[in-house]
C-alpha cells in the first residue's frame, strides 16, 4: 500500500513534534510521504515540522479543518490517505493493521476506529466506555462511521466522493465524509484500531458537553444530512 500521512496542524507547537517522532517511529516507514498542512498557523508549527526530515509542511491560509484535509487531499501521492490529529502519538503497528484490514475485502474504501487518551487515565476510562457502548451500536445502525483524527481511506474514494465538503467548519465534519465515502464502498470501524490523543478539549469543554456536541452532529447527518452547528448549510464538494 502506497499511504500518504496527512497531518492537519493549526497552532499546534507543543504537539506536532511528538506527533511526528511517533508516527515515524511506529510505522517501521511504512508511509509513502508524510505531509503536515499548516493551517493558518501565527505559531512555530511550521517550523518544528519542517525539520523532520522527510516530512513535507504545505501552508492552507484559509483557515478550518476540512479546509486543510482538502489540501491535504490535493497534495498527496499517494493511494490510500491517512489522516491524524497533530496531537495524536500514534501506537505500533497502526499502519500495518490497516493493510491487513484492507487485504481482506477489495470493496472497503475507509478503515477508522477510536481514541484512547494518554494524558488522563480517567478521561480514557470514562470515554472507552463511552466509546464501547455508542460505537458498536451507531455503527450498524448506518453502516457508515468515521473518526476524523483516525482514518484511511482509498484516495480514488476520496475524489469520487468530491472530498471533503469545506462548509462544515468542525463539528460532524467526520460523519460529513462518512456518510459521503459510504456510498462508494464499505467502510470499516474497529474498536481495535485505536488512536491515543490528547485530552486537552475534553477537559477544556466537558466531557458531558463534548459527547453532547458530536451527538446532536452526528444525529442531525444521518437524518438532516447536515451538522447541527453549521450555519447556511449547503454541500460544497469539489470537482476531481
Amino acid at each position: 500500500m502506497k499511504i500518504s500521512l496527512i497531518i492537519p496542524a493549526y497552532n499546534e507547537e507543543k504537539y506536532i513534534g511528538a506527533c511526528l517522532e511517533a508516527a515515524i517511529k511506529n510505522s517501521h516507514g511504512a508511509f509513502h510521504e508524510i505531509i503536515v498542512v499548516d493551517n493558518a498557523s501565527t505559531d512555530k508549527t511550521a517550523e518544528i515540522a519542517g525539520k523532520f526530515p522527510g516530512v513535507k509542511v504545505v501552508k492552507e491560509s484559509r483557515k478550518g479543518l476540512t479546509r486543510a484535509r482538502q489540501r491535504g487531499l490535493k497534495e498527496a501521492t499517494g493511494d490510500f490517505l491517512a489522516y491524524i490529529d497533530a496531537d495524536t502519538k500514534m501506537p505500533e503497528g497502526w499502519a500495518e493493521k490497516a493493510e491487513k484490514i484492507f487485504s481482506k475485502n477489495s470493496n472497503i474504501v475507509s478503515v477508522s476506529g477510536p481514541y484512547r487518551y494518554y494524558d488522563s487515565a480517567f478521561m480514557n476510562i470514562i470515554m472507552r466506555s463511552i466509546w464501547a457502548v455508542s460505537a458498536p451500536i451507531m455503527y450498524r445502525i448506518t453502516g457508515y462511521m468515521i473518526l476524523g483524527g483516525n482514518f484511511i481511506a482509498k484516495k480514488d474514494a476520496l475524489l469520487r466522493a468530491g472530498g471533503f465538503n469545506e462548509n462544515v467548519e468542525f463539528y460532524g465534519e467526520d460523519t460529513d465524509i462518512a456518510k459521503t465515502l459510504s456510498r462508494q464502498g464499505k467502510l470499516v470501524f474497529r474498536m481495535d484500531f485505536y488512536m491515543p490523543t490528547s485530552s486537552r478539549r475534553l477537559q477544556a469543554e466537558g466531557v458531558i458537553r463534548t459527547n453532547i456536541r458530536y451527538a446532536v452532529n452526528f444525529i442531525w447527518e444521518v437524518i438532516f444530512h447536515r451538522p447541527y452547528h453549521t450555519k447556511d448549510y449547503k454541500d460544497i464538494r469539489h470537482d476531481n
